[in-house]
Formats: C-alpha cells, sequence, structure tokens
C-alpha cells in the first residue's frame, strides 16, 4: 500500500508519501509560503537514502489547492515522481494538532468529523483551520481513497483526571473544556512502540519514559502503553523550556508583567510563545548555536541549556515517582537525538536510582537507534528515531484497510 501523509499549516503543506510494505519514505517535500508573493516546492525522492534527489520550484502560490497540486504533479514527475498518477494512494493521513476531548483515536474522515474538527478549533486556533484546509483540498485530489485524521492529542486521552484536570472552578472545565490535552503523541506513541520492540518485551509490561526534545519539547510518563501523564497543557506552551516557549511560569507573574509593562493578554501570550525560553534567556534558539556560545565563554548560554536539562530532570523524577517502576528512558526528536550533552546532564544526578550512563556511547551519534546505558544500569536509557510519518500512515492503513 501507498499512503500519503499530509500536515497543512496556515501557509505551508508538508507532505511524505510512504510504501507500507517496506515501511520506506518515497518520496517528501514542503510547500512554502503559500499566499505570500513568493512560495517555494521542496521535493525530495528517496528521502532516506544515498542516492536522494532533491528538486527546488519558487513560483507564486496562491492557495492550499495549488500548492497540493504542485505536490502532486513532483510525485508524478517522470523523472523525480515515485507514482504515475494519484489514483496509485491508496489512503490519506492527516495530523491534526488538537482533538479536544471529542476524538480519542484516529478517525476516518467524513462530514461529522469535520464538523467536530471545527468545534474544537478553539482550541487550536492558528493550526485546526489550517488542517481543515489541507483536508478539503486533499479530498478533492485524492478523491478514491479513504482520508484519516490523527490527532497529536489523542495518545495522551488516557490519561486520568487526576493529571489532566487544574485546579480551577469546576464549572470552567465543564463549559470551556479547559484542562491539560498534551501533544506530541504521535511520536510518544510510536517511540514507545518501537521501544517495546527494541527490548524485545510487550509494551503491556513496560513502564517507559519518553523525552521529546527539539524545537518543541514534551515529556510523557506511558504505562502499558498507555500514557498517563504529559508535560504540555491545554497548549503547547506549557511544560519543560523550549527554543521560544517558556514552558511553566507562576500565573501571578504574567498578572505582575501586564501592569508593570502595560501589556495586553495578546503581547503576553505572543511573549511567552516566540520571545521566551531559550531565545528569551541567552538570544539563542538552536542548541548547536548555544554550544559554540558556551565554548566562547557565553554565561547566559550556559545558563540557558542548565535550566533547560534542569526542568527535563525535574519531570523525569517526577514521572518516575508517578510510574513507580521504570524499564527505559528515551530520548527522541531533534535535540533528543542529537546532543550528547543535553541527554547527559537531563539524566545527571539519578545515578541514586540506578541510571547509569555510558558516557561514551553516549558521545556517539546515534542511527536509527541506540543504547546509551551502561550494562549495569537498572534502567535502559535509550535514543530512537522519531517517525511521524510512519506512525500516521499504519494508523491510515488501520481505517482504510
Amino acid at each position: 500500500m501507498k499512503i500519503l501523509v499530509i500536515n497543512s499549516g496556515s501557509s505551508s503543506i508538508k507532505y511524505q508519501l510512504l510504501d507500507m510494505d517496506s515501511n520506506s519514505a518515497l518520496a517528501s517535500g514542503v510547500i512554502e509560503c503559500i499566499g505570500l508573493e513568493q512560495g517555494m516546492l521542496t521535493h525530495k525522492k528517496h528521502p532516506d537514502t544515498d542516492a536522494a534527489l532533491k528538486i527546488v520550484i519558487e513560483q507564486s502560490i496562491p492557495d492550499h489547492a495549488v500548492g497540493m497540486h504542485l505536490a502532486v504533479a513532483a510525485l508524478t514527475h517522470p523523472e523525480h515522481g515515485v507514482i504515475t498518477d494519484a489514483s496509485e494512494v491508496d489512503g490519506v493521513g492527516h495530523r491534526v494538532v488538537h482533538g479536544g476531548e471529542k476524538f480519542t483515536a484516529p478517525v476516518l474522515i467524513d462530514a461529522t468529523v469535520i464538523e467536530g474538527i471545527k468545534e474544537v478549533s478553539d482550541l487550536a486556533p492558528l493550526h485546526n483551520p489550517a488542517h481543515l484546509t489541507g483536508i478539503e483540498v486533499a479530498q478533492s485530489i485524492f478523491k478514491d481513497c479513504g482520508h484519516v485524521a490523527v490527532f497529536d492529542t489523542a495518545f495522551h486521552q488516557t490519561i486520568p483526571a487526576k493529571a489532566y484536570q487544574y485546579a480551577i472552578p469546576y464549572e470552567i472545565y465543564e463549559e470551556l473544556h479547559v484542562r491539560r490535552y498534551g501533544f506530541h503523541g504521535t511520536s510518544h506513541k510510536y517511540v514507545a512502540r518501537r521501544t517495546a520492540e527494541l527490548l524485545g518485551r510487550p509494551a503491556e509490561d513496560l513502564n517507559i519514559i519518553t523525552v521529546h526534545l527539539g524545537n518543541g519539547s514534551s515529556v510523557a510518563a506511558i504505562q502499558g502503553g498507555k500514557c498517563i501523564d504529559t508535560s504540555m497543557g491545554m497548549t503547547p506552551l506549557a511544560g519543560v523550556i523550549m527554543g521560544t516557549r517558556s514552558g511553566n511560569v507562576d500565573p501571578s507573574v504574567l498578572k505582575y508583567i501586564a501592569e508593570k509593562k502595560g501589556m495586553t493578554i495578546q503581547e503576553i501570550d505572543e511573549m511567552l510563545t516566540k520571545r521566551s525560553g531559550l531565545v528569551g534567556i541567552c538570544g539563542m534558539s538552536d542548541m548547536r548555536d548555544i554550544h559554540a556560545a558556551i565554548a566562547k565563554g557565553d554565561a547566559r548560554a550556559k545558563l540557558a541549556l542548565d535550566m533547560a536539562c534542569h526542568r527535563v530532570r525535574q519531570y523525569i523524577g517526577a514521572y518516575w515517582a508517578e510510574l513507580g517502576r521504570v524499564d527505559a528512558i528515551v530520548f527522541t526528536a531533534g535535540i533528543g537525538e542529537n546532543d550528547d550533552v543535553v541527554r547527559l546532564e537531563s539524566v545527571r544526578g539519578l545515578e541514586p536510582m540506578g541510571l547509569v550512563l555510558d558516557e561514551a556511547a553516549n558521545a556517539v551519534r546515534p542511527g536509527e537507534w541506540s543504547r546509551i546505558s551502561a550494562p549495569e544500569s537498572k534502567v535502559e536509557v535509550l535514543v530512537v528515531r522519531t517517525n511521524e510519518e510512519l506512525e500516521i500512515a499504519r494508523e491510515t492503513v488501520a481505517l482504510v484497510g
């Protein structure tokens, strides 16, 4: 089967076509700057191989329909395409950021599902409307196959009320559905499943802490294959320190800043989302730049690194206590997969709990996965490359047959 995975943003579309017989990517691409004066399509044939072929097309892309047709033209091109016709696509999986409490699992898209996504769009106003636009365009092009919505929040819907409720008046939850939802669910689910495969044990027997560290970051506690807690909240702003997002902040700090600086709620939200986190502390959001600055003696860059790792370690410790027993801690995503210093500092001090890191193994750049715990460690520590597209494709196959 060939499954197309689509992630539509307000001005972009990311896509990947996968061959589910080999679980490999046939092609991938991104359409950027939709609706702006100059748009761009970047398309890669066999992106995960040494023989990858990359093409870039720059032209006006006025809307998502034009962008998606460009992607289809690239996928079916005689030289850099991988299919001859759009009808070869057997199913389309759509990433949808927020499913609220309405969607607890992937679903085949129909009119009722589209209405449901619209109903929870207030919880993700920058994402869900764009996803709906992408769904509408894709359905008009890929008419003969099933379309599946896979929600970032769905994996976290097994979190119990004691973990997802906020201690605010209960009627606000009942009326506005204000609660912890969590995000990066597709990544956490894939990594947990892959960890069980690598350890040769059933997921139902394992307690795992998954640590997804990138420009956006989150930590999840997974018990028997089900999430029981996660660091992000009603929005992706909560939890650990991220590239430009603050993570947890005392709410009264925001009132104080607003009063002293004369800032509106919207300005405060923009500050916390785009000008805080690592960039707020040291002016840099890329961890590679931060390491380079530390090497030159930049004290604020060192502070940013220390703060970020401290917050991750806090969550690991909290979820360890919540799970009672931890079989594996797994690092994933851009920073988690590639930054040995962040991994080392995020588990430093956990030795009394039985965790022993193999620092030599940790310093080696991993491939698809690696074990970085020492043989005597009571807890496995792994680095596993996430693959959200493959997880979405698997969920799509399960529903389209």
